[in-house]
């Protein structure tokens, strides 16, 4: 990654309950972009638009299907991509499969730290820990344990409160 030096860098992976709360996330979503592109379908069987190309009446919820299916796949390997490592000077997040990427939050910069967590989170015990910058530029932590983010919380407050302090 251009600007960032990752040699021996050593990234914490996030937990692997995430796996399944973006699992449902992936099937609710499928499931109903399914039932929205599934109306042309319904409305060429019952009559209603029997003029609709067959091809498309039958394609559009197949696309649908194929895409639940791609994404569902997907899931397990996104999650691992998933990272953070502590520096000195900054807190490092990776990201993505395909289109991977690096993002640095250095501690002079946060203002404060959110920790926030929905329904399908708090069931698996993890949370999203929210970094918010000086410079708008906020960074998520999708699907640590409580356990972390508490201790991620104490720990980049105090960094960045010192850097603060120094300046």
């Amino acid at each position: 990654m251009p600007g960032i030096d990752l040699r021996g860098v050593e990234f914490t992976p996030v937990s692997p309950k995430l796996t399944r709360v973006k699992l449902i996330g992936a099937v609710i979503g499928g499931l109903i972009w399914l039932a929205v592109l599934s109306v042309p379908l319904v409305l060429k069987l019952t009559g209603v638009w029997s003029e609709l190309w067959a091809w498309v009446a039958w394609g559009l919820p197949a696309i649908a299907l194929v895409w639940l299916l791609v994404d569902v796949v997907l899931v397990p390997r996104r999650v691992r991509a998933l990272g953070f490592a502590e520096r000195e000077d900054d807190v490092l997040w990776r990201e993505g499969i395909l289109v991977r990427s690096v993002k640095a939050v250095p501690y002079g910069r946060l203002q404060y730290v959110d920790v926030e967590d929905g329904p399908l989170l708090r069931s698996q015990g993890l949370q999203t820990l929210t970094l918010k910058t000086a410079g708008g530029d906020d960074l998520e932590m999708e699907g640590l344990t409580r356990e972390t983010c508490d201790r991620l919380r104490e720990v980049l407050m105090a960094r960045g409160q010192a850097r603060l302090a120094g300046l």
